[in-house]
């Protein structure tokens, strides 16, 4: 379902020219702190793959990538859709050691995403993951990262506001963790989207924690693929957007399969998942355990900035009734 937002008398607080040095400020801002906090070097990272190694990220399963031929190598390639399995392998290529690890600008192109004021064709994201030791596959260590990230955010929201002193400080001071199914206990007649506007709504800033299994209904709270994220240990982080009225989620993330989690996951869902070269290196105990996750450097420019569309914070492209319809509410994309 489409989420256009139109809201009676909206205007942006920074011109569209102020607004591109705004973007690089968020951005540069947001990246040096990541770094610094999660000990992370950065990397060059592809923009394609070939399919058979199954470092492509197949997302809920369904999103188709965008492929193509190479002539001189007369083999198609693919488009990243994230960097989730990539990351790891490469953890491995550059000799990264426990709690150190890398990150990364993605940037991809998504065919099949329902353009929104919350979703493009682009995608742009800080993809990010470190090595951890076996005994941190844990609920506690998870959650002690989070609140790192989230002391990220705080961060730089501090020096964005200090800066243009003309926007409205808006994450909490602690950001709250909840399970999906203590989500659907708390709204059992809610749809998931619902239940993530209502809870975050209410405290601002969450973690919604357990993500792909399914819930009392049968259904997971959100799809989830089978071979990165270890279920029981993964989650999103979505904050209060106000001048949208809903929730916003920044990032996915989590500590990543093990040989058990894989196959008991792909089992699951029933896949062929296990004869790529990628999930033989996790089987086989050639992959570094890790923790990792995807940003989204657009709506963390949307969310702090204060606007009301994607399209303000990036070029990406929309239909012509798309444009004239935004631009009657003051809605100008870049």
């Amino acid at each position: 379902m489409k989420t256009m937002v139109y809201k009676e008398g909206y205007v942006s607080k920074l011109s569209l020219l102020e607004t591109e040095v705004a973007i690089k400020f968020v951005k540069d801002t947001f990246e040096a702190e990541l770094a610094k906090a999660l000990n992370l070097t950065r990397v060059s990272a592809p923009l394609m793959v070939f399919p058979e190694t199954g470092l492509n990220d197949n997302l809920n399963g369904y999103e188709r990538p965008v492929s193509f031929d190479v002539l001189d190598l007369g083999k198609n390639v693919e488009i990243v859709q994230s960097l989730a399995k990539w990351k790891r392998a490469a953890l491995k290529k550059y000799g990264f050691q426990p709690e150190s690890g890398l990150y990364t600008d993605m940037n991809a192109i998504r065919r099949d995403e329902e353009l929104d004021a919350l979703h493009s064709c682009y995608v742009d994201q800080w993809d990010w993951e470190r090595i951890i030791l076996r005994e941190n596959r844990t609920y506690s260590y998870l959650k002690k990262i989070v609140k790192k990230i989230y002391k990220v955010l705080q961060t730089t929201e501090k020096k964005i506001n200090k800066k243009y002193n003309v926007f409205n400080t808006k994450l909490p001071k602690d950001i709250t963790f909840v399970s999906t199914k203590q989500l659907e206990e708390m709204y059992p007649d809610l749809t998931p989207k619902e239940r993530e506007n209502a809870i975050t709504k209410e405290y601002k800033a969450v973690f919604i924690y357990q993500i792909g299994w399914p819930l009392k209904n049968n259904e997971p709270h959100d799809g989830r693929a089978s071979d990165y994220d270890d279920w029981k240990l993964n989650g999103d982080i979505l904050v209060y957007n106000e001048v949208m009225d809903m929730a916003l989620e920044l990032s996915s993330m989590g500590i990543r399969v093990d040989e058990k989690s894989l196959m008991k996951q792909v089992k699951f869902k029933k896949e062929d998942k296990l004869n790529n070269p990628y999930s033989q290196a996790i089987l086989n105990g050639e992959l570094p355990l890790t923790i990792g996750g995807g940003i989204g450097q657009s709506r963390l420019c949307l969310f702090f900035l204060e606007k009301m569309h994607i399209g303000e914070v990036q070029a990406s492209i929309w239909s012509e009734e798309d444009i004239k319809e935004l631009e009657k509410y003051n809605i100008h994309l870049l």
